[in-house]
C-alpha cells in the first residue's frame, strides 16, 4: 500500500470519520472523478457556480460553494454575516466589522466555534443550561436571544444537534424580525439526507456541512449553502481574485445581474480555497449520497457491523437502529472499556472513545473497509475476553 512506501501503517478506523484518523474511504467512483479532474484546467469561478447548482438542487438554498471542510464553511459563512457585500469591510476582516457579534446558547459553545473569531468575530453567550448542569430545566430561549441583539450583531450561530434549545424556526424568527441572519453548523448532521434541505426550510441563513463524513467527499471538503448574497460573499472572500477587474464578472449562479461595485484584495478566507479535485469530488459524492437514500445506506452500514459480530462468534453485541447504525459492546465498567480500548489501540484499531465512561464500546462502520471486518471482529472478541 502507498502509505507503507512512506513509512505510514494504516489504521482500522471503527471510531468514524473522524479527522485525526483522516476520515473515512471515498467509493471508487469519487476517487476516479478525482483522477480525472486532476487531468485538466477549468476557471475556477466557472466550476464553483457549477457547484452551487448542484449544491442549490440538494439542499434547497439559493446558493452554495465548495469549501475545505465544514469549519472552513464557518469562517468563511462569518465573514460573509460580517461584511455582506461591503468591499471595505471585506477587506477589513479581521479587523474592525462593522458587525461582529455572533450569539449563540452558552449550551452550544463548543471547539469549534473557534473559526468565527478568527473571521474577527465576537462570540456572545446567551442563557444558562441548566439543564446540562443538573441545576435546573431551562436552557435559553429565542426571547433572550431576541432581547440580545443590538446594532453590532452580526449573525446567530446556531449549532445542530438532537437536544440544541432553542429549535432552528423558533430562533429564525427573532432573527429575522431583526434583520438578522442565522449561521447554522450541522457539519456532522447527515444522515438523514433530509437535514440537507431541513435547516433552510427551517429558516436558516447559511449552513455549513462536512463533505468528507457520511456524504462520502474528500476530508478536505465541506459545503456552504444559504442565501445568495452572503454565499457571493464567501465566495468573493475565498477566490484568487488576481485579475483586472474588467475581466471579472460574477456568474448569476451568485448574484444574478448584481456585481460587486470593486474587487476586495484576497479575503480573509483565501486559505479555505478547494481545489478542482476536491470540488469534483465532493459533487459527484453528494449525487451519490442523495441517490443511495437513507434505508439502503443504512443497510448497507449495518451489514458491515453483522459481518463483524459473525467474526466475533458469540460475543454479546448490540446494533442500534440509528440513521448511522452503531455496534455496542458493554462492559462491566468504565475501567475495563478503557483497558479494552488501550488494547484495541495497541493492535492500530480504533473505536469510538464517546461511551468508555459508560463502560460501552462503540463501532462506527462509515469508514470500515470490507477487509477490515473479519480482523476487526476477531480483536474485538479477544479485547473482550482480556
Amino acid at each position: 500500500m502507498i502509505y507503507e512506501s512512506f513509512g505510514v501503517t494504516p489504521v482500522i478506523n471503527a471510531a468514524g470519520t473522524n479527522t485525526r484518523l483522516s476520515g473515512g474511504m471515498m467509493h471508487p467512483e469519487v476517487t476516479a472523478a478525482m483522477a480525472e479532474a486532476a487531468t485538466a484546467c477549468v476557471d475556477m469561478l466557472e466550476l464553483q457556480a457549477a457547484a452551487s447548482r448542484e449544491i442549490a438542487a440538494a439542499t434547497g438554498a439559493e446558493a452554495g460553494i465548495v469549501t475545505t471542510g465544514a469549519s472552513a464553511a464557518l469562517l468563511l459563512g462569518a465573514a460573509a454575516c460580517m461584511a455582506r457585500l461591503d468591499i471595505a469591510a471585506m477587506d477589513a476582516l479581521p479587523e474592525a466589522p462593522p458587525r461582529r457579534d455572533f450569539l449563540i446558547a452558552r449550551s452550544q459553545r463548543n471547539m469549534y466555534d473557534r473559526a468565527l473569531r478568527v473571521a474577527g468575530g465576537r462570540l456572545v453567550e446567551v442563557g444558562i443550561p441548566d439543564r446540562f448542569s443538573g441545576a435546573g430545566v431551562r436552557d435559553a430561549s429565542a426571547a433572550e436571544l431576541a432581547a440580545a441583539i443590538g446594532p453590532q450583531t452580526a449573525a446567530v450561530l446556531w449549532v445542530a444537534q438532537p437536544w440544541s434549545e432553542p429549535a432552528l424556526p423558533e430562533v429564525s424568527r427573532v432573527a429575522q424580525a431583526a434583520g438578522v441572519p442565522v449561521l447554522v453548523d450541522a457539519a456532522a448532521q447527515l444522515p438523514p439526507a433530509a437535514n440537507l434541505r431541513r435547516f433552510v426550510a427551517e429558516g436558516a441563513d447559511l449552513v455549513c456541512f462536512s463533505g468528507g463524513k457520511a456524504i462520502g467527499g474528500p476530508q478536505s471538503s465541506g459545503i456552504l449553502a444559504g442565501r445568495r448574497e452572503l454565499v457571493a460573499s464567501a465566495l468573493l472572500q475565498m477566490l484568487d481574485l488576481d485579475l483586472p477587474e474588467t475581466q471579472f464578472r460574477l456568474p448569476p449562479e451568485f448574484a444574478g445581474n448584481a456585481q460587486p461595485p470593486r474587487l476586495p484584495h484576497h479575503g480573509i478566507g483565501r486559505s479555505c480555497k478547494a481545489g478542482k479535485e476536491e470540488i469534483i469530488g465532493l459533487l459527484v459524492a453528494l449525487r451519490r449520497f442523495t441517490e443511495e437514500g437513507d434505508a439502503a445506506r443504512s443497510a448497507r452500514l449495518r451489514a458491515k457491523l453483522e459481518a463483524v459480530c459473525a467474526a466475533m462468534g458469540d460475543t454479546p453485541a448490540e446494533i442500534t437502529a440509528t440513521p448511522v447504525p452503531l455496534l455496542l459492546l458493554r462492559l462491566p465498567d468504565a475501567a475495563a472499556a478503557h483497558s479494552a480500548e488501550a488494547r484495541l489501540r495497541s493492535q492500530r484499531i480504533h473505536v469510538s472513545q464517546s461511551r468508555l465512561r459508560e463502560g460501552v464500546l462503540v463501532v462506527n462502520p462509515l469508514a470500515l473497509a470490507e477487509r477490515d471486518l473479519p480482523v476487526l471482529g476477531r480483536a474485538l472478541a479477544d479485547a473482550l475476553r482480556a
